[in-house]
């Protein structure tokens, strides 16, 4: 049975990655930056074929960071890093739809899109659990991602020649099997310097950012994933 379940899964990665292909700018992707990116990860010394994901963006310091997890490991590496090409809003947390905001929070891609208005898109799971709990509950906005061009009003552009490395990666990890690409966005890097600038200058989200800081130092201290849980609060916990 279990090799059986395991056949499925293969089968459905492959199908996955195949009905991707189909798409014109994804075989672009492919064609002209799959060499590229596996350059990233020979650079690195890491293995292309098997890897698992992980992006954490710092919304201050306006850099999204590409992490993987080789076949097999036990913690995450840094792969590379990207600019953001703009951006919207300030600092601070999406707490309602039109303010401009790109959220702060632990999330996830829930979306590939081949066809985005923004050349290919990755979207995010916003609003998540604890959004739904802090955010207007009538219109906390949505349709937030990380997508080519070098637009935005509350997403991550990365222009259009980024969004094919990354959207490659992408595929790759989900392609493996990968069903959950976590996303972790943070207002700037909540080191206790950072954390202290940032609420001296912003202390209305002092409490939301101490809380944040917990999940940004827990992947500090161990470059690995725990699952991350939201209580009747909205706060986030291991």
């Amino acid at each position: 049975m279990n090799f059986i379940i395991l056949l499925s899964i293969m089968l459905q990665a492959a199908s996955f990655k195949e009905t991707q292909l189909k798409q014109a700018r994804v075989k672009v992707a492919y064609s002209e930056k799959e060499e590229v990116v596996k350059q990233y990860f020979k650079n690195r010394g890491l293995q292309y074929k098997g890897h698992n994901l992980f992006l954490r963006a710092f919304k201050h310091e306006k850099i999204l960071e590409v992490w993987v997890k080789e076949e097999g490991a036990n913690a995450y590496s840094l792969l590379h890093t990207y600019d953001f090409c703009t951006t919207s809003g300030v600092l601070g947390p999406k707490r309602r739809e039109g303010d401009q905001q790109i959220p702060e929070g632990v999330y996830q891609i829930n979306h590939f899109n081949p066809q985005s208005n923004f050349y290919l898109s990755l979207g995010l799971n916003y609003p998540n659990a604890s959004d739904k709990i802090l955010s207007d509950k009538q219109h906390p906005g949505g349709n937030i991602y990380i997508h080519g061009s070098c637009v935005t009003i509350g997403c991550i552009p990365i222009t259009d020649d980024k969004i094919k490395e990354l959207y490659v990666m992408a595929i790759e990890a989900r392609n493996n099997g990968q069903e959950k690409i976590p996303v972790h966005v943070f207002p700037g890097k909540l080191t206790n310097d950072g954390l202290a600038s940032l609420t001296n200058a912003l202390n209305e989200h002092r409490a939301f950012w101490t809380n944040l800081k917990t999940v940004y130092d827990d992947f500090e201290k161990t470059k690995k994933l725990k699952p991350v849980k939201v209580d009747k609060n909205g706060k986030y916990f291991f």
